[in-house]
């Protein structure tokens, strides 16, 4: 198979921003909008159908790809928040579980492919590797986000600052100390979870539980629309560079 993820530049940041931001305040919406145990079957079932999908692809479709990026986001978020609220895990317990399973996925994906750089993401069992670590860092990060926001006190605001500084560390330590790219990349990966689920918690929570009371669903509808349009981008830009590659593999027929 063709490498099945993005190239990793600044755009590919902003979308991975913004669709977590829409994972949290998409299943928040839902959650309250509709039955939970609905809302959870639901997602899973589309989040499931995602997947398949591109799994099944045989190299990188933008919409496809970050169609998956976003239920896993939403399908992520809910499954994090069944544990604190109907199983009644506590945000540090949750927290330090999925970081477990995160550093177990990692290491498997590290002894058995030789590396967990997304670049060499072309075969089955590293595309399973990658979405199973794609979707601890989405759980992680949720319950990371709700442990700063609401375990430890310092609100929406407060933690969105906080993830805010901390996103700055990989790139500080890639740019100037020589850090390796692979571990600054999932380390910024990890961190934009949080960091988007604060600002999304921060923009639709009622101004009681310290947001700024616009509502989870008016924020899922513009963050949607973002999204839809950095993929349409994306898009673009993807089917401009196949064009050019496939330009320059063609055999020169006036010689």
């Amino acid at each position: 198979m063709a490498i099945k993820v993005p190239e990793i530049t600044a755009l590919f940041w902003l979308t991975k921003l913004l669709t977590t931001a829409l994972g949290e305040s998409a299943s928040d919406f839902l959650v309250k909008a509709i039955d939970p145990v609905t809302a959870v079957t639901a997602t899973f079932v589309v989040f499931a159908a995602a997947m398949a999908a591109q799994l099944l692809a045989r190299r990188y479709r933008p919409w496809l790809y970050w169609c998956a990026v976003t239920m896993v986001a939403v399908f992520g978020t809910m499954a994090a928040d069944v544990l604190h609220v109907a199983l009644g895990v506590p945000y540090a317990a949750s927290s330090l579980g999925f970081t477990v399973i995160l550093a177990i996925v990692l290491i498997a994906w590290r002894r058995s492919q030789g590396c967990i750089d997304v670049h060499t993401v072309s075969t089955t069992p590293r595309e399973l590797f990658y979405w199973s670590t794609v979707s601890a860092t989405f759980a992680l990060g949720t319950a990371a986000g709700d442990l700063l926001a609401h375990g430890l006190g310092l609100g929406y605001a407060g933690s969105i600052a906080v993830f805010a500084a901390v996103i700055a560390v990989p790139w500080a330590g890639w740019r100037f100390a020589r850090w390796g790219a692979v571990a600054s990349f999932w380390f910024a990966y990890i961190v934009t979870r949080p960091l988007g689920a604060s600002i999304a918690d921060w923009l639709g929570a009622e101004r009681a539980l310290g947001g700024i009371g616009l509502g989870h669903g008016r924020v899922s509808v513009v963050l949607l629309a973002l999204v839809v349009v950095l993929v349409a981008v994306t898009q673009g830009r993807h089917v401009r560079m196949s064009r050019a590659g496939a330009l320059t593999e063609l055999p020169d027929t006036a010689a």
